[in-house]
């Protein structure tokens, strides 16, 4: 796509991913979620597997129902193979639950992109 002389570069996988931690540190990991995510998406963590844009979603929203407040996110490595459409994310999260607990979450991710969208999404953590 052109504008004006200028080029315009589809985003990669890798800024894709990027940008949807950026949503989250600015609170948006909703609008984060129903950008970037498929309608088929599955989603697995220890904890189980949800499939479906739908239930995953929900999952989201009663994780966000369960924090009092959020302290900070980084992004400590995000690494792409474009070709394979697949991201890989290393990150932290420092949260107090409604509970009292303050938790620095630290996790791993591997998402599986296709036309756009994540299809699937792996989390590794302690849990």
């Amino acid at each position: 796509m052109y504008v004006g002389t200028y080029k315009l570069r589809a985003m990669t996988l890798k800024e894709k991913t990027q940008d949807i931690y950026n949503m989250l540190g600015q609170g948006k990991l909703l609008d984060a979620f129903d950008k970037y995510y498929a309608e088929n998406v599955v989603m697995t963590e220890p904890q189980g597997t949800r499939e479906g844009k739908a239930a995953c979603r929900e999952h989201e929203v009663n994780f966000l129902n369960m924090i009092q407040e959020f302290h900070g996110m980084e992004v400590k490595n995000i690494a792409s193979d474009e070709e394979a459409g697949v991201v890989f994310h290393e990150t932290s999260m420092d949260v107090t639950f409604k509970d009292g607990n303050r938790v620095l979450m630290e996790q791993t991710g591997v998402q599986k992109w296709e036309n756009g969208q994540i299809v699937h999404e792996r989390f590794y953590y302690q849990g």
